[in-house]
């Protein structure tokens, strides 16, 4: 093995600060902002002032938008908590009592990219470490032979949103092309056909030991640190990734519930990878931005909702019936939402002001919906939840005081949360 006096390859993590709820995070991400209005937030008087444009939704908007578009899609109330789901998602409407839905969500930046920077990293610039990197680098992994922070999108764009920015670059997110099921196509160069196990064992010893010298006489070098870890966890992949990454393995049934398309393997896989110890999995509904619907919403919205309703509804049952539920937070949701005014006659607009986003299992209450939106969707009135927030919680429930988990860099302590946040009690169990 390498030598543990090799920086920080072999770093020892901080360790949660108080005992946990959740060991590990499954984040699904709806890429361009799902409208919240026509699926989780009903809002009946969009119908009565169709059309209309009153002067509470009279909000700048990044594109020219018009009067006030009602959905088209009838919400009925679901389970104990009688929760009001749209019917475009019969599935999650199923398991609503394990939900906390978060109709207030609001968010300061109407465009995807400084958007999205924000909820995956707490800054709209494009450098920070990002949620998954902090997790990694506060928790380190349970499994040395699977890296502790995975991405499953199909292609290969986005890799800043699985950025470690200024944390050492071991913890970034690695990524896999879910588009695939076959483990040998999904992960690139997954087995060395050159070489047996004995042999590429010698082959990084021998690496480590010139490395070791090379610290030695040039000192940290935070870099190499990180590829020297990238080399190993990749030569212990080998041996476990063919299996780990194989839904094939699955049962018929379990597939099946799941679906056949590339978010159906990607929430599979997040739970296979649960269940083996991965500390953070991002699981992106794409490739592009499909959720971003600046016209032909309603059909747009049928045809996409189905894959998604069936996927995500899966996986929190099977957490469940498998007991990984309760240690396995599941965050739900996009950069922003949609506005309740029309854009091209039956779209929607970028909406940063209030949208929903949703949690389940990992010590969050289930059953309850916490927040409102005025009384078009447009804005968060009532127990406003921001970004900031969000975080907070999502670290509270691993087990760390946001406000300590920090990084020193550049002459000062970085946080994921900047110097702002609060813990958003009324969501924990």
């Amino acid at each position: 093995m390498l030598s543990p006096t090799i920086g920080s390859a072999e770093a020892t993590p901080i360790g949660p600060h108080f005992a946990p709820k959740a060991k590990h995070v499954i984040f699904l991400f709806m890429t361009g902002g799902p409208s919240h209005m026509d699926m989780f937030d009903p809002k009946p008087a969009l119908l009565k002032y169709q059309g209309q444009r009153p002067d509470s939704v009279d909000l700048r908007t990044e594109r020219m938008t018009g009067g006030l578009l009602p959905s088209p899609f009838e919400f009925k109330k679901h389970g104990q908590s009688g929760t009001e789901v749209s019917e475009l998602l019969p599935q999650l409407a199923g398991t609503v009592d394990d939900m906390c839905v978060i109709r207030s969500m609001y968010t300061f930046n109407p465009t995807h990219t400084p958007a999205r920077n924000l909820i995956h990293s707490g800054n709209i610039a494009s450098t920070r470490p990002t949620l998954g990197a902090w997790l990694s680098y506060g928790l380190g992994s349970e499994n040395e032979n699977l890296p502790g922070f995975v991405v499953l999108s199909p292609g290969t764009r986005g890799g800043s949103l699985w950025r470690s920015g200024f944390l050492p670059a071991e913890h970034q997110g690695t990524h896999f092309n879910n588009n695939e099921v076959d483990p040998e196509k999904m992960i690139r160069y997954l087995r060395n056909t050159h070489l047996d196990a004995k042999a590429q064992r010698e082959q990084l010893d021998l690496l480590g030991a010139i490395n070791q010298q090379h610290h030695d006489a040039i000192g940290q070098d935070a870099f190499l640190d990180a590829r020297i870890q990238a080399m190993e966890t990749a030569y212990r992949m080998q041996f476990e990734a063919l299996d780990v990454f194989d839904v094939r393995n699955e049962p018929e049934s379990i597939r099946e519930e799941y679906g056949a398309t590339p978010f159906a393997n990607g929430c599979l896989l997040a739970r296979r990878l649960v269940e083996q110890g991965v500390r953070y999995t991002h699981v992106y509904y794409g490739p592009g931005q499909p959720w971003d619907d600046h016209k032909d919403l309603n059909n747009n919205l049928r045809g996409r909702c189905p894959d998604m309703d069936r996927a995500s509804a899966a996986l929190l049952r099977d957490l469940k019936r498998r007991g990984l539920l309760d240690e396995t937070l599941v965050v739900w949701g996009g950069e922003f939402g949609r506005t309740p005014v029309s854009e091209a006659g039956d779209g929607r607009d970028h909406n940063p002001y209030g949208f929903t986003m949703w949690m389940a299992g990992g010590g969050v209450k289930g059953g309850i919906t916490h927040g409102a939106t005025d009384e078009f969707g447009f804005q968060a009135v009532e127990n406003r939840v921001s970004i900031h927030d969000l975080h907070a919680t999502i670290l509270n429930q691993v087990g760390f005081d946001h406000t300590r988990l920090t990084y020193r860099y550049a002459g000062r302590d970085f946080r994921l949360t900047d110097v702002e946040g609060i813990v958003v009690k009324e969501l924990l169990a």
